[in-house]
């Protein structure tokens, strides 16, 4: 706790927090929608509040909460969110320099509230990991800001929607605001050739299978850009393979 509060103080963790701000009522949107739908495809409201506070990805949630409604078999679920998760393993790899120096209940304990936005805005801040003490305190309060305030007003909302969840109606279209600010993620992500290329045969994989049962399109889609990506991805220089 006590080193929870000295990052609180710090600079860094307001920044974080305020560049999350400008992003947060999206995503308060999405997680309203999300909570009014969790309970009106017939989860109980302790179900609800559980899958909210435990799950925290709504991508996930929303992939799965459809199948859970349809009696899905689990492995169907299970493979689902997995799949639709799968892009954490990637950012997960890519911050691990960043929070290696940070014992290991801390650093479950970010890996739970770090999302898509925080991640994007601290690696874009921070392009590399700190060289000392100093430098990488600062880079830990931002990413504590910024997650901190993400989960906050994702939590807000989505338990706000279970409780107004026969109050608010699924047509106000609410959640669309989540569905814009992941597209200006993936777009903002999209550096690369490579990149690119994925993204596109995965829409068309998704387009393509949309007819498959329990969303198994975006398992599909997700399979279908690995593949090609895989294929196209030219051969590491035989230096590099062996310092790997």
């Amino acid at each position: 706790m006590t080193a929870l509060r000295g990052l609180i103080r710090h600079t860094e963790f307001r920044a974080g927090a305020r560049d999350m701000a400008s992003v947060a009522p999206g995503l308060a949107a999405w997680g309203l929608m999300t909570g009014v739908t969790m309970v009106q495809s017939g989860m109980s409201l302790t179900e609800a509040v559980a899958m909210s506070l435990l799950v925290f990805a709504g991508s996930s949630q929303l992939a799965a909460i459809p199948l859970i409604a349809a009696s899905a078999p689990v492995w169907v679920i299970l493979a689902t969110s997995f799949c639709v998760n799968l892009r954490f393993v990637v950012f997960s790899a890519h911050l691990r320099p960043y929070l290696m120096h940070v014992p290991r209940g801390p650093r479950l304990f970010l890996g739970y509230l770090t999302a898509d936005l925080s991640y994007v805005l601290f690696t874009r801040r921070y392009a590399h990991p700190g060289e000392d003490p100093v430098q990488r305190r600062a880079q830990l309060a931002y990413l504590a800001g910024g997650s901190i305030l993400n989960w906050a007003s994702w939590q807000a909302a989505s338990l706000l929607g279970i409780a107004l969840a026969n109050v608010v109606p699924l047509h106000w279209g609410l959640g669309f605001a989540g569905i814009l600010a992941l597209v200006g993620v993936a777009c903002s992500l999209a550096t690369s050739r490579m990149r690119r290329v994925s993204a596109g045969v995965a829409g068309a994989a998704a387009v393509a299978a949309f007819a498959l049962p329990f969303k198994l399109n975006i398992v599909v889609a997700i399979a279908v850009a690995v593949a090609l990506c895989l294929l196209l991805e030219p051969p590491a220089p035989p230096d590099q393979r062996e310092a790997a």
